[in-house]
């Protein structure tokens, strides 16, 4: 028997664990795409709450917190650390540690000027979403957190592609994708001007 949560994920969506497909909250939800629908209106009103008031994005508190707002009322991890590993992102046992280094490198980059900001909110994006700290969901907060980073650093909000759906344009997620494997590679070129295209 198939599970349509599994069998229509997206390509290049992380896969959850049958515990963590467990911890569904929607009892009406049995699709993919009625997962992500779900999701989208936690998503829109998270960006809401985000943009709407004073926030330090590089404060681990605050991410967690807005993944929570983000997906709270859809799954019951919403906002804690994955405790599995994935074929993408550190090992479990490494989340915290990462973050922390990715939020006091976020912290010198800006203070010594080491990148134009736009450049700061990308790497910021990208670092985060490579770590992978939640069972799902990373890449939509990975792009929210970056941002909310780029205003932050007095800059408009990143378009990602046009602010296109990532999940529903098949050609925009693959561009997307293939500029983080390249900004993985050490080439950020392709993830900033995706980023602002």
């Amino acid at each position: 028997m198939t599970d349509p949560l599994i069998d229509a994920e997206e390509d290049g969506a992380t896969p959850l664990t049958a515990e963590e497909r467990d911890a569904l909250i929607p009892s009406y939800v049995t699709l993919r795409r009625e997962v992500n629908e779900v999701e989208q209106i936690g998503i829109n009103d998270a960006d809401a709450w985000a943009f709407s008031r004073r926030r330090d994005v590089l404060e681990e508190a605050f991410l967690c917190q807005l993944h929570k707002r983000m997906f709270g009322e859809v799954w019951k991890w919403a906002g804690e650390f994955r405790t599995t590993p994935r074929d993408i992102g550190v090992e479990p046992w490494d989340i915290a540690p990462q973050l922390r280094i990715l939020l006091n490198d976020a912290r010198a980059w800006i203070e010594y000027g080491a990148f134009p900001l736009d450049e700061i909110a990308v790497r910021f994006s990208h670092r985060l979403v490579w770590i992978h700290p939640f069972p799902n969901g990373n890449g939509r907060h990975s792009r929210l957190a970056g941002d909310l980073m780029a205003v932050q650093l007095g800059r408009p909000r990143l378009t990602w592609g046009s602010g296109g759906d990532l999940i529903a344009a098949d050609v925009l997620r693959k561009t997307y994708i293939a500029a983080l494997k390249s900004a993985d590679g050490e080439v950020i070129d392709p993830l900033l001007a995706f980023a602002r295209s």
